[in-house]
Order: structure tokens, then sequence, then C-alpha cells
């Protein structure tokens, strides 16, 4: 989801937008298509070594060197496209949505380079060593793994909706110097939340302690950021009345805002205490996948297809609207299941009996869990059909483009 999905995602979006908000082209010619192929050959290549069982083992089962290496080289091409695009723009300001861009390309850089250094024992084989161990890589990848959400899922979708929202609600971003404050405070306090995740572990106390502090600071920004996109439908509100897709992306930032509430509160030790290693953190981890992620992602693809292929409009809003509603129905299952599960798990985990034994064994929580994860099944399995509820819609909106509007026969005055 995170780099097959959202990655595509965000190089569609932010090779449109940087080109329409800096009024030129893009830079190079074949540079660009490079990117695109290259970067799903990496997912390629990375897909396959998992199912082969050709990883480094880490948390995030990240590919072996040779898929490393290559994304690297892809991921510093697409930097060079993006920067030489704005260097050589014709519009004198940067629109705040390529800041977001630009910092999710730059950031992300530097924590593949730094959590995935590793010594191949051949060049003609696929075994490698990682560079460092124990604590320092747990803490680097940690470091990783959450800003793989920090930039990559939220500054990247952040400026999806910095230029996406405005555009579909043909309004004016609603504060400009709120987004830029938003900007600085986000890309400043999210690289130092990955603590967070590595509490009551050998990671030293006072580290585990900055992480939550900045995790909670972070709940400003983030809700400064969530604001603006909101308020943006100042004066258009009666637009989410007849257009589902400017809806769907409305949703999607609402489900920013709890997902941006939740994780500070879920990195304060005590309450990490019952919540870590539960489903508390997967439902936590989908409301902001699916919900904030895929709602705009969704919105964002379903004005893109008609820009890019020159049509009136998306070829049925009717479908878009019933892609909303069971998608919307499938994320609410999906996440309640997991904190009502994680919760439950939490506390039996804890219990203990009178004599200090363990109260359940480990496959009790686990059977506690069936109808919770029925439950999260029938909601992943609506949010799928909505997905491809859309895929046909797009396919079509390619093909045939909008569908004509059948106009109602006249009826004649009776004589």
């Amino acid at each position: 989801m995170i780099f097959a999905f959202g990655g595509n995602v965000l190089l569609a979006t932010s090779f449109y937008v940087v080109q329409k908000s800096c009024h030129v082209r893009l830079a190079g010619y074949l540079a660009p298509w490079f990117v695109v192929v290259g970067y799903n050959f990496f997912i390629l290549i990375a897909g396959t070594g998992y199912l082969l069982g050709v990883t480094q083992g880490k948390e995030y089962a990240e590919p072996e060197w040779y898929s490393d290496l290559w994304l690297t080289i892809v991921w510093v091409v697409y930097l060079l496209v993006f920067l030489v695009t704005i260097i050589k723009r014709k519009e004198p300001h940067i629109f705040v949505a390529n800041w977001f861009y630009l910092a999710m390309i730059v950031t992300i850089a530097v924590l593949h380079l730094g959590n995935n250094p590793s010594l191949p024992v051949s060049f003609f084989g696929s075994k490698s060593y990682i560079a460092w161990g124990g604590i320092q890589d747990a803490m680097f990848q940690w470091w990783y793994g959450h800003n793989a959400v920090g930039f990559f899922l939220t500054a990247g979708f952040l400026a999806i909706m910095y230029y996406f929202i405005p555009k579909r609600a043909e309004r004016p971003v609603y504060s400009y110097r709120l987004s830029i404050v938003h900007f600085w405070a986000l890309i400043f306090l999210y690289i130092w939340a990955g603590p967070h995740h590595l509490h009551y572990t050998a990671l030293p106390d006072w580290t585990q302690t900055l992480g939550m502090t900045f995790s909670i600071m972070l709940w400003m920004p983030s809700w400064g950021g969530m604001i603006n996109g909101l308020m943006t439908l100042s004066g258009a509100w009666d637009k989410l009345r007849t257009d589902p897709v400017l809806r769907m992306m409305v949703v999607s930032v609402a489900f920013y805002g709890m997902s941006t509430f939740e994780g500070p509160m879920m990195s304060i030790k005590v309450v990490n205490s019952l919540s870590h290693y539960t489903d508390w953190t997967i439902g936590h981890v989908h409301s902001g996948a699916l919900g904030w992620v895929g709602f705009v992602s969704f919105g964002a693809l379903y004005c893109l297809v008609p820009w890019a292929w020159n049509r009136k409009g998306l070829y049925s809003l009717k479908l878009v609207n019933w892609h909303f509603w069971i998608a919307t129905l499938g994320i609410v299952l999906y996440i309640s299941a997991m904190w009502v599960s994680g919760i439950l798990q939490g506390l039996m985990w804890r219990a203990y009996t009178s004599l200090g034994f363990l109260e359940y064994s480990f496959i009790e929580t686990v059977e506690a869990m069936h109808p919770f994860y029925i439950i999260r099944a029938a909601g992943g399995a609506l949010f799928l059909i909505g997905a491809l509820i859309m895929a046909y819609n797009l396919w079509m909106t390619v093909r045939v483009g909008e569908q004509e509007v059948q106009m109602p026969v006249a009826l004649q005055p009776a004589e």
C-alpha cells in the first residue's frame, strides 16, 4: 500500500502539480519516464524478493541490497527532475504543495540511505549483512519506519490536499500563512517522533521520552493543516452535496485529523503500555492509511484522469458516490473492530490471577479476536469493492468520457 500504491500516486500527482504550479514542462525528456518505469521495476523486484524470502529481515522487511541500490538511483533522478522543474519555473512564487513534495523527496532519500546500508556477500548473490546492528539499528529503523508515515504518507499527501482541494472547490487555500507555519512545524517535529515506537525497549529512556514529547507537540501543526484544508471550503460547503469527489477528499482530511490526534495519544507511555503490539495499533494505522491516504488519493485520481485525458468529467458521478459510501462503511468496520480488538487484547495480556500468574494464555487471546477479524475482513472487502468501482469508472472515463445525460422529453400542453 505504502510504496506500490502510495508511491505511484505521489509520482503522478507531483509531476502534474509541479508543472501546473510552475507553468513549465517537466525537466528532462526521458528522465521522468525513467523515474516512473524505474520505480515500478523496484516494486517488482522488491515484491518478488518478499515472496522468495530475499529481504534484510528487518521490521519493514526491506528488500536486499540490489533493490536498495536501484531505488537510490531512481530517487536521485526523481529529485533532480523535480528540482530542475522548480528552478526553471515561470511563476516567481513556489506554491506550498511543492514545498511538501520536495520535503518528502529529500527526507525519504536521507532516511533510505541511513537505514539501508549493507555489505553484500558477493555481487552475484542476494545475501548481505547490515552495516550496523543492535539498538543503533533499531533507532534508525524507526527513524525510517515512522517517517515512512511522517514524510511519505503525510507530507507527500498533504501536498495533494493543498493542490486538489482548492482546485476542486474552486476556492483559494484558506490561509497561506498557516500553510507555511504548518510546513515548517511539521517538518521539524516529525523527524524526532520515531522513538515512540520503541517504548519499554533497550533504547535509552531519555530518547523514548524525547520521541513521546515531540509526538505530542506534533498534534498542533497537524491540526493546523487539517483546519486549513477544511476551512478552504468556506463559501463552498454546498458543493459537498453535489460533488462526491470533493466529499471524499474532505472526509480524508477529517481522517487525517483523527489519526494525528490518536497517534500522539498512543505515544504517551502509559497509553502505549496498553496499546503497543496490539490490534489498536493496526486500527490506528489503517484509519490513516485507508481514510486519509486512500481517500485523498482516490479524490486526486478522480480529478487527474479527466484532466490528463481531456475529458469534460468523470464517466459517472453516481459510481463515485457508491465508491464513497461503500469504502467509508468498510473503513468504519475495519478500524472499529481493530480498536475494540486491540483494547481487549491489551487488557487480556496484562490480566493476572491472585497468585501473580497470567490469567489468559496467548491462544485464548487469539480466540477472543476471532469475531473482530471477521468484521475486519468484511470491512477490507468493502474497501476493495469500492476500489474496483473506481477502477471501472476511471477506465470508462478514459474510453468514452462523460456519460451523455438524457434530456427529458418536453411535455406538450393538452389541447
